[in-house]
């Protein structure tokens, strides 16, 4: 999205997913972008071919969980209500990410801890309402945001779910993932019981969508402390689960 100084504010404060769509107007707000779709299908095309037959279905759902964040409805959902933000967030963090980790493991070295702090960093970040605003105004901002949380996070999950591991690596693991879960159900409830507004670029698609704007960031609490914490946490349950069969085993 290139600007120009003949611009009106709105234009320059569009977000990259374009305009708020209306209800009636959802279904038809996909995001086309040639640059996003070429590089959704580069990524499928590198998952197939260096992923292997037995790690296919891990790849299917990386790219599907990517389309629905960038092509599909969502994108320009996330312009209307902030917790549609907060869904878009899940699916990278929770589904995409170790989807990709499982399909494709990446920087399997780097220190799990020191990935989780990274995500834990991008995460934070983007709820902050000034970074957010200028992530509002900046095409190149919103992607490297993205980037700052979808690449740690992938890294993350290629530690904590990488194949063969004892009884207190299993233990170490689910206490890293739960650290992941406590992270997302901080910013969580901070969303849930936050007394006033936040996240000002959402009042007019809030509104237009039925929902107060509080209401709106309210239920985006809701969507990271609950749908998000559930799923990780069971993952570090079943952490926990083989680190208990393996040290039950010697």
């Amino acid at each position: 999205m290139i600007h120009d100084h003949g611009e009106t504010m709105t234009q320059r404060l569009m977000p990259y997913c374009g305009p708020a769509p209306a209800p009636d107007q959802l279904w038809n707000s996909w995001n086309f972008d040639p640059v996003v779709l070429a590089g959704i299908a580069a990524l499928a095309v590198v998952l197939v071919r260096r992923g292997g037959s037995e790690r296919r279905g891990p790849a299917i759902l990386a790219v599907g969980a990517l389309f629905v964040a960038f092509v599909s409805p969502l994108c320009a959902l996330t312009v209307a209500l902030f917790s549609a933000r907060a869904a878009h967030h899940l699916v990278l963090i929770t589904v995409a990410a170790p989807a990709l980790a499982v399909a494709l493991p990446l920087m399997t070295r780097l220190p799990a801890s020191l990935s989780l702090a990274a995500v834990s960093a991008a995460m934070i970040a983007w709820h902050l309402p000034g970074v957010y605003d200028a992530i509002w105004a900046s095409d190149r901002l919103y992607w490297l945001m993205q980037a700052a949380m979808l690449l740690p996070a992938w890294a993350f999950w290629s530690a904590v779910l990488s194949p063969g591991f004892g009884a207190e690596e299993a233990m170490r693991r689910a206490v890293l993932i739960g650290g992941l879960a406590g992270i997302m159900g901080f910013l969580g409830a901070i969303l849930t019981f936050a007394p006033d507004i936040l996240y000002f670029p959402h009042v007019g698609g809030a509104m237009t969508w039925g929902m107060s704007p509080l209401a709106d960031q309210q239920l985006a609490g809701l969507i990271m402390w609950v749908p998000g914490f559930i799923p990780v946490a069971a993952i570090a349950g079943r952490m926990v689960w083989h680190a208990w069969r393996r040290g039950f085993a010697t």
